[in-house]
């Protein structure tokens, strides 16, 4: 099942089970679960202050870059993925087809 959060965990149960004291057990079960509480929100540090970035004075000084993987291979190499590379300046935008198994220094390579 993993771990929702309580109340998405109560409907999942209440969807599949019942039996007497069953909110108030499960309760008690997921406030005593050392995973849970691992993996609860409120356990977890803030986030540093978000960061004003500067705005760049020249093309490709500065560039965003994403991948999409998960595609279908197509064309003739069996493609599978693409890195999208934006310049944060002109907000051009280049694609460019690749194999998600190609590694940092294949990606490198390109440039």
């Amino acid at each position: 099942m993993g771990h929702m959060r309580e109340d998405r965990t109560k409907k999942r149960v209440a969807s599949t089970a019942w039996w007497p004291k069953w909110e108030q057990e499960l309760s008690e079960c997921i406030n005593t679960c050392e995973r849970f509480q691992k993996a609860d929100r409120k356990q977890w540090k803030n986030y540093g202050l978000l960061q004003h970035m500067e705005e760049p004075k020249h093309p490709l000084e500065t560039n965003n870059m994403d991948w999409v993987t998960g595609l279908l291979p197509g064309g003739k190499e069996n493609l599978n993925s693409f890195l999208i590379i934006v310049d944060r300046l002109s907000k051009s935008v280049r694609c460019l087809p690749l194999h998600k198994e190609d590694t940092a220094m294949d990606t490198s390579l390109l440039f």
